[in-house]
């Protein structure tokens, strides 16, 4: 059987070989031929809940006869890997905006978001990784403008995740009154306190772990699964944040289109869904969801990214992270960052 190897590296001992992200290889085990070969190329954070579901689904009458091979890394470096040739039967990404990247460029389907649950297949929140005890009392978005307050965040032009991030703290500071031209000032004061933008999500977190930063902005699935590795991060999720929403689509290059959908179809299956809740998703099939609740609390400011100060992310895609004229841009300039 094909088994996905991950080039892991240990982040400071307490987190063992799991936190490093890195693109996975594959080595043939002489004891099996597979009739089917799936190429799914993901964004950085979920490859340990596909660990476990690529065998469950293999265990399947649909999936009996289908091996894996499996990239992970940056979200939006895996969508123009992609343009740029690398085989993909599944793409498993960030946020829609790098599924629609494949669209306009004719390799998967518009019709992509007409799936079940809007083509989403793992849900989660924005929230902060702080220190332990918190020290530096870290609660609201405004206490990231604090001048004693170092964040970590990754870069919103490489990573699907540091876009979430840029559009928790803005439509969370609208929520509360500030108008557009005050949302963007507080951006520009926030990434004035970033201290590193890495590639990925998953590089931020090691990142955090090294030492770097007060506090981590990530996902709240993240902060979770540090917890099963041993790893007892703290984190905060604040009072207003955004839902985050991943999605998969199929690649119309594929000449395995019916084991794909099949994996797809398996992969919002209850057992499916608690797997990744298991791995600190939020699963988007709510029976799944309701009984993982004490887990996955509510949170009353809770807003998407189609909120009426936003507007989707057709507009927030043009407005914040067009690389020439975009928000964004001008605020990675003001700070010295880099927009890749």
């Amino acid at each position: 059987m094909r088994r996905a190897t991950f080039g892991l590296a240990a982040v400071l001992g307490t987190v063992g070989a799991v936190l490093l992200a890195a693109t996975v290889t594959a080595k043939d085990a002489p004891a099996r031929t597979w009739a089917t070969e799936l190429s799914l190329v993901a964004y950085s954070t979920p490859r340990e809940a596909y660990a476990k579901l690529i065998p469950m689904f293999q265990r399947t009458a649909a999936g009996k006869d289908v091996d894996f091979s499996q990239s992970y890394g940056a979200s939006g470096e895996q969508a123009r890997a992609v343009k740029a040739g690398l085989e993909a039967d599944l793409v498993a990404l960030s946020l829609a905006p790098d599924v629609d990247e494949l669209v306009r460029a004719g390799l998967v389907h518009r019709s992509w978001v007409k799936q079940p649950h809007e083509g989403m297949v793992t849900n989660s929140l924005v929230v902060f990784v702080v220190r332990d005890g918190n020290p530096k009392k870290i609660r609201s978005w405004n206490d990231l403008l604090r001048p004693d307050v170092d964040v970590v965040t990754p870069n919103p032009f490489t990573s699907g995740g540091a876009r979430w991030n840029v559009m928790a703290a803005y439509g969370a500071w609208r929520r509360v009154g500030k108008t557009d031209r005050q949302a963007q000032a507080n951006l520009l004061k926030l990434f004035r306190n970033v201290v590193v933008q890495d590639k990925s999500a998953r590089d931020s977190l090691n990142t955090f772990v090294s030492g770097k930063g007060d506090v981590l902005l990530a996902y709240e699935n993240e902060a979770l699964f540090s917890r099963t590795k041993g790893l007892d991060l703290q984190f905060v999720i604040p009072k207003s944040t955004i839902l985050i929403e991943n999605p998969i689509a199929v690649v119309k290059t594929s000449k395995e289109k019916a084991a794909a959908n099949a994996f797809i179809r398996f992969l919002q299956t209850p057992a499916a869904q608690q797997v990744f809740a298991d791995n600190g998703y939020r699963p988007v099939v709510k029976r799944v969801l309701e009984r993982n609740r004490k887990k996955f609390p509510v949170r009353p400011g809770e807003f998407r990214i189609d909120a009426p100060s936003l507007g989707g992310w057709t507009k927030v895609q043009k407005r914040f992270f067009d690389p020439k004229t975009g928000i964004m841009v001008g605020i990675e300039k003001r700070v010295g960052g880099d927009t890749g």
